[in-house]
């Protein structure tokens, strides 16, 4: 049977429809995928033919000297309606670079329940660039997600069962900041009184959900190195304080509630990354999954470090635009896993210019040169961030729109080419929606090259972690959102002083903003000046190792939209879904 996308006659139809082409009746057995980066079988633990967990001794006993690949970041221009098709693009890239002879491996976050039922849809890809297999990657997976929900809400239930028990570490209740969790979008959920009953149903006190990608669990499994990491990490989770004063009271830990342990053992297996394949074959990690709005939008270290150590080239995305994802990705994940990247792609669409320079989503398939160049700007202040903030080598990746009547024009395109040459960047189209690798190639030869070109580039972080609280956040809100101010209001200064009287403030920091604009006010697009971030609490995240700045409205519980996704999807009695994008 012949093998991988090419196997099947090309067609548009939907997502699933494409990838249901392929998936199962061509795609590659899991082993075949993992005889392709050499993996020995003793290290591959098969979930049904198509998706396998790899032990993670294999990296940490015979890969640990091994060189590793060039890491090449996906990001992109700030979302908007029109789309830009990131992981569509990393996806294609990927098969791209496999197209022209090199060792490829993909390396993606999982997607999360909460945006697959509701109105954003899915992390697998699109078109002709995905990895399969899709419904599964999308639905449930191998667990992993349930296994971090489930050792959040461990924790809380230890963290209550104790002040039910007894109280022994003198917790105040109403200083409790560990939530439960659930990987669904129920603003139900944000608000809410527990403990009711009378005193055997334990204690009244309000309380909150967090979506699980939000869970600071969540950040532990993408950042800890190997299970010792993962139980010391655990172990320095702070779930509350004890009573007196704030300048009295004194933190304590999952470690304190000797949780550490068994929230390990629910995690075991999560922590091993997941291996699968795109629709042509090239082996893909899909491992952890925060977002990038109230997270740090990376998918694992393990899985990261696993790729370049197989890989010649890997091919990596973060959430959301370049201000968000790779803000994080550059200052908090490769500053605790030691990471340099080769090269930055920064995704757009002719579409997604367009809206930013103030066309409505009914009238982005005319041709407007005038709007390209009003929406241009959001693209230069991301480029400019990446080549000479974080001093990286990039290129443009514009995501092309073919649909007949709507397509991108040569007017439309040169514009973006020409602007982005003066900043020395270039600007290679991608068709990879409608002709996967082969689309891709034009990109990868770019990126190839860019590598080549810089093989010793200056890589820096924005700022230094040593720095204060304050000048952290200032740093990021002047440097990548290019804000003028920065309003830290009473509460979070608050906040801050007692993360310094404590010692946790030298840390990075994890910005929690609205994804649709540079600034904390998703209405405002483009490239907006004159501005003033304003952060409205702080909080740390000991066990994953930095602070997050919450700012704007954002929240860590999303809600459904009026028409949620989850209204289209079924499954028939075959035990085939469809609906699914």
């Amino acid at each position: 049977m012949a093998k991988g996308s090419d196997a099947v006659k090309k067609f548009v139809g939907s997502d699933i429809d494409i990838a249901q082409a392929v998936y199962p009746e061509h795609a590659y057995d899991v082993r075949e995928i993992a005889e392709k980066l050499s993996i020995p079988d003793k290290y591959i633990e098969q979930y049904g033919k198509y998706k396998a967990k790899i032990d993670y001794n294999y990296l940490n006993n015979e890969l640990k000297d091994k060189k590793d690949g060039k890491l090449i970041l996906v990001t992109a221009i700030t979302p908007t309606p029109a789309g830009e098709g990131k992981t569509t693009t990393t996806v294609g890239l990927a098969d791209g670079l496999s197209k022209i002879g090199k060792k490829v491996v993909v390396a993606l976050r999982e997607p999360s329940l909460g945006p697959v039922f509701g109105v954003k849809g899915g992390a697998a890809g699109g078109g002709w660039a995905q990895v399969i297999p899709m419904e599964d990657i999308n639905l449930h997976f191998t667990g992993d997600f349930h296994a971090i929900g489930a050792a959040n809400n461990l924790l809380a239930a230890m963290l209550d069962n104790h002040i039910y028990q007894g109280n022994k570490l003198n917790i105040d209740p109403r200083k409790i900041i560990w939530h439960r969790c659930v990987d669904m979008n129920d603003r139900q959920l944000r608000f809410i009184v527990d403990g009711l009953g009378g005193k055997a149903n334990g204690a009244s006190r309000e309380d909150w959900f967090d979506i699980t990608v939000a869970s600071e669990v969540m950040a532990i499994l993408c950042l800890s190195k190997d299970i010792d990491d993962l139980k010391a990490r655990l172990g320095r989770i702070i779930v509350g304080y004890t009573y007196g004063k704030d300048s009295e009271a004194k933190p304590v830990t999952a470690g304190d509630l000797n949780a550490q342990g068994a929230m390990a053992a629910l995690l075991k297996d999560a922590l091993k990354p997941n291996l699968v394949q795109t629709l042509e074959g090239t082996p893909s990690f899909i491992h952890g999954g925060p977002f990038a709005n109230i997270a740090h939008g990376c998918n694992s270290i393990m899985a990261t470090r696993l790729a370049l150590k197989l890989g010649d080239y890997v091919v990596t995305e973060a959430g959301f635009g370049a201000d968000l994802g790779a803000e994080k990705f550059l200052d908090i994940k490769c500053r605790f896993a030691g990471l340099k990247p080769s090269a930055v792609v920064i995704v757009a669409t002719v579409r997604a210019l367009k809206s930013h320079g103030g066309v409505s989503k009914a009238n982005l398939g005319k041709e407007n040169v005038e709007a390209v160049k009003k929406g241009l700007p959001n693209l230069l202040q991301h480029v400019k961030n990446i080549t000479e903030v974080y001093k990286l080598p990039a290129v443009v990746a514009i995501n092309a729109f073919r649909k007949p009547g709507e397509a991108d024009t040569e007017a439309e395109l040169k514009v973006i080419a020409d602007e982005c040459k003066k900043l020395g960047v270039n600007v290679a189209l991608s068709d990879v929606w409608e002709k996967g690798g082969e689309g891709g190639t034009a990109l990868a030869e770019e990126v190839v090259k860019l590598c080549a070109q810089n093989k010793e580039n200056d890589f820096t972080f924005s700022y230094d972690e040593k720095a204060s609280i304050k000048e952290k956040i200032e740093a990021i809100a002047k440097k990548i959102y290019h804000a003028e101010n920065v309003n830290i209001l009473p509460v979070a200064q608050k906040q801050i002083s007692q993360l310094e009287k404590l010692g946790m403030d030298k840390v990075p920091i994890c910005m929690a903003k609205t994804q649709y604009s540079f600034s904390d006010d998703p209405d405002l697009k483009g490239a907006p000046a004159g501005w003033t971030l304003t952060v409205r609490n702080i909080k740390i995240s000991a066990g994953a190792g930095f602070i997050v700045a919450l700012t704007g409205d954002i929240m860590t519980m999303p809600g459904l939209p009026p028409v949620p996704s989850a209204e289209k999807i079924d499954v028939d009695n075959t035990g085939k879904i469809y609906g699914l994008f």
